[in-house]
C-alpha cells in the first residue's frame, strides 16, 4: 500500500509544480521597476557667462511618471516609473551645475534679471513597433523644454534625446536604470549646449 500511494502522489506533487512553475514565471516577469535615475551633464560646456545670475527652476510636464512596461503591452502590470519627487532635484542640481561651469550664478528666488525654467515634458519607454508582442526591441525618449526670459524677451528651446535598444533578453532594473540614465544625461548636454540659450542667458 505505501509503494501504491508514493507512486501515486508523485505525479500529483510533479503535476502541481508544473502548473505553478508558469504562474511564477508570469508573476517575475510582470514585476514593475521603480528607477532612481542619475543624470550627469558631464563637464564639456560652454564657458559663456561672467557671473550672472540666473533664476533657476526645474518642473515635471510628464501626464505620468509611468515610462512604459517591460512587456510593451500598454495594459501589463510590469511598469517602469520615474518619480517626480526622485527626478526632478536631480535635474534640478544637474541644471546648477551646468550654469556655474558656464560662468552663471544660479539663485531660486526671482530677484534676478533671467530666468531660467527647464522641464521635463516626456519620458518614454516603448517597444520600436506598436503591435509588437513581446519587448525585445525598444525606442527610449527624453525631451526637455527649456525657457529663458530675461529684459531681451523669452526664447524657448526644444531639446530631445532617442536612443533604440535591442534586447536579447528583458533587461533588469540596472541595465534600464543605466539606460534611462544616460538619456537624461543627453537630453541636459543638449540643452546647455545650445548657442541660442547660452546668448539668452548671458544678455
Amino acid at each position: 500500500m505505501r509503494r501504491l500511494i508514493t507512486v501515486r502522489t508523485r505525479p500529483a506533487f510533479a503535476l502541481v509544480a508544473l502548473l505553478m512553475t508558469p504562474l511564477l514565471m508570469i508573476g517575475c516577469a510582470q514585476s514593475p521597476q521603480i528607477l532612481q535615475v542619475k543624470p550627469d551633464i558631464g563637464t564639456d560646456l560652454p564657458h559663456t557667462g561672467s557671473g550672472q545670475e540666473i533664476a533657476l527652476s526645474v518642473v515635471d510636464g510628464r501626464r505620468s511618471d509611468v515610462l512604459g512596461t517591460r512587456s510593451g503591452s500598454p495594459a501589463s502590470t510590469s511598469t517602469i516609473r520615474v518619480p517626480a519627487h526622485d527626478v526632478i532635484p536631480k535635474l534640478q542640481t544637474q541644471a546648477e551645475q551646468a550654469l556655474r561651469r558656464m560662468g552663471f550664478s544660479p539663485v531660486e528666488d526671482g530677484s534676478a534679471n533671467a530666468t531660467l525654467t527647464l522641464t521635463l515634458a516626456d519620458l518614454s519607454y516603448a517597444p520600436v513597433e506598436a503591435d509588437a508582442p513581446l519587448l525585445d526591441a525598444a525606442q527610449l525618449q527624453a525631451v526637455l523644454h527649456a525657457q529663458v526670459a530675461n529684459d531681451g524677451g523669452t526664447y524657448t528651446g526644444t531639446y530631445t534625446a532617442k536612443r533604440k535598444q535591442s534586447f536579447a533578453i528583458k533587461p533588469d532594473w540596472d541595465s534600464n536604470n543605466r539606460m534611462v540614465s544616460d538619456l537624461l544625461s543627453n537630453a541636459l548636454r543638449r540643452a546647455f549646449s545650445d548657442p541660442e540659450l547660452s546668448r539668452q542667458l548671458k544678455d
